[in-house]
């Protein structure tokens, strides 16, 4: 009788890398680009008793990386992107605005059939910007390594940590340290890019020079609908004003004009008749019932029922109630059905439906017959598996980096900051980012180094085509310096 081997141990895990070479036609003339695809190992210095032990893996994270061919690494500046979720692949960024290659998928009303398509994207910021775009661990193809618990990865603190490591690395082995750096995000990504830009300067001593914030939510407190909160309910009217009127609730009127109207509504008397509550007269309620009521397109005896605090969740839902229809969170314009008539909320999101078939198509088809990787692992375009996603670091207060962003700009007067809004998002609402932002506690001569850009769209508001024709050039404005 012999004894059994101990079991092998699994093959430590090493860089997947790959790199392909592509040309791409812009107005401004051909760009030659090298695309650099894979899987970066990262590994923390590991101690135990006051002992070094060695650089120990700890994820394997998926990156897609585009730099220009023949570029001076001094002058060309650098962009990392990713998206949000928390659970989502960096796709939407990568495929719908800022890459060489894009989505062809129609638009709210207009959408084309399967199976889509991907074209060249002659306003790429790649003609002004090398990108880097990075799925955070359990979203793409990155994950944990064997043995690894996925959950380490999945909260605030640690998803900072773990994409300024992959910032730290790419930058360099690719000795970027001197290009100007920039950081884009969308959506939670936004919150991501505040908190990088501050823990980038403070562990590693990188400042960048810009951030995008896309879709911007900064403080969770202004988008989170929670007993005792009623900040959110004036925040979203002026995007449920917008919805409204693209649906027809509006006739006659300009888009400009009824959001004029929703923005003075939501800053002035809608507040102070939420703070009045029961003290709140007759004649005031009525006024108020009414005009919310007309601003919103809801009934007014809804309005009413609902004490005027109208839920998000349930504005999909009623809005378009007559008529069998709901409309989209992340993009009002879209529009869905339900099984049940007579339901509150909404099921599903129609707008993330219409939106996830083409990304996934074109991104499998892309990373493989363009990008020359292959991989067997499902990717994960968004992922339920992050959840319970940890915010430990908030314990009894709102998640928010105001603080932080400020910090970083008080650190780095140099930081300027592009923030893009839609009218139709519903998600990020762009009044609850213009609040936030109106609080950053900095000096007013770091405030000129803020703008902020509106588009007639949603959350992803490159699917709508002229909005992404103009948000491209209002980027390449931004890291141009040409603006």
């Amino acid at each position: 009788m012999t004894a059994e081997s101990p079991p092998e141990k699994p093959a430590p895990p090493v860089d997947d890398l790959v790199t392909t070479s592509h040309t791409l036609r812009t107005p401004t003339g051909e760009l030659a680009y090298t695309a650099t695809t894979g899987r970066v190992v990262l590994r923390h210095e590991k101690h135990s008793d006051g002992t070094f032990d060695g650089h120990e893996p700890q994820a394997e994270v998926f990156l897609v990386a585009y730099t220009l061919d023949g570029a001076d690494p001094a002058t060309r500046p650098v962009t990392v992107a990713f998206n949000g979720g928390p659970g989502s692949s960096s796709v939407w960024l990568h495929l719908g605005l800022l890459g060489p290659r894009r989505v062809v998928m129609g638009d709210a009303g207009a959408l084309t059939p399967p199976p889509w398509g991907l074209v060249d994207n002659p306003e790429s910021l790649l003609a002004h910007s090398d990108l880097v775009f990075v799925d955070p661990v359990s979203t793409g193809y990155s994950r944990a390594v064997t043995g690894g618990k996925p959950a380490d990865f999945h909260g605030y603190t640690p998803d900072v940590e773990t994409i300024g490591e992959v910032v730290r690395l790419w930058i360099t082995r690719n000795e970027r340290w001197l290009s100007p750096k920039y950081l884009a995000g969308e959506s939670y990504g936004t919150l991501r890019a505040a908190a990088l830009a501050a823990y980038l300067q403070d562990r590693h001593g990188m400042y960048v020079n810009g951030l995008m914030l896309i879709s911007s939510v900064l403080d969770m407190g202004s988008i989170r609908f929670t007993e005792g909160n009623d900040r959110p309910y004036p925040l979203f009217l002026p995007t449920y004003a917008a919805i409204a009127h693209h649906h027809g609730f509006h006739p006659g009127r300009e888009l400009r004009e009824v959001l004029d109207d929703a923005e003075d509504f939501a800053s002035g008397d809608y507040p102070w008749a939420l703070a009045r509550g029961s003290r709140l007269p007759t004649a005031d309620l009525d006024r108020v019932a009414g005009r919310l009521a007309a601003l919103s397109g809801l009934d007014e005896g809804y309005v009413r029922r609902v004490r005027l605090r109208i839920e998000h969740h349930r504005f999909f839902r009623e809005l378009l109630r007559g008529t069998g229809r709901t409309v989209g969170r992340i993009d009002g314009r879209f529009t869905g059905w339900e099984d049940d008539g007579g339901g509150e909320v909404t099921s599903y999101d129609p707008s993330i439906a219409a939106i996830t078939g083409p990304y996934t198509a074109a991104f499998n088809s892309h990373v493989r017959s363009n990008l020359g990787y292959a991989s067997d692992l499902p990717y994960e375009v968004l992922s339920g598996r992050v959840q319970p996603w940890s915010y430990r670091d908030f314990e009894g207060r709102a998640v928010s980096v105001v603080g932080k962003l400020s910090a970083a700009m008080r650190a780095n007067p140099h930081l300027r900051i592009h923030v893009a809004c839609g009218y139709h998002d519903a998600a990020t609402p762009y009044t609850a980012a213009e609040y936030v932002l109106a609080q950053l506690p900095i000096p007013d001569e770091l405030r000129t180094g803020i703008e902020i850009r509106y588009y007639e769209a949603g959350h992803m508001m490159y699917v709508h085509e002229p909005s992404r024709l103009a948000q491209s050039a209002d980027l390449a404005a931004f890291v141009t310096g040409s603006r």
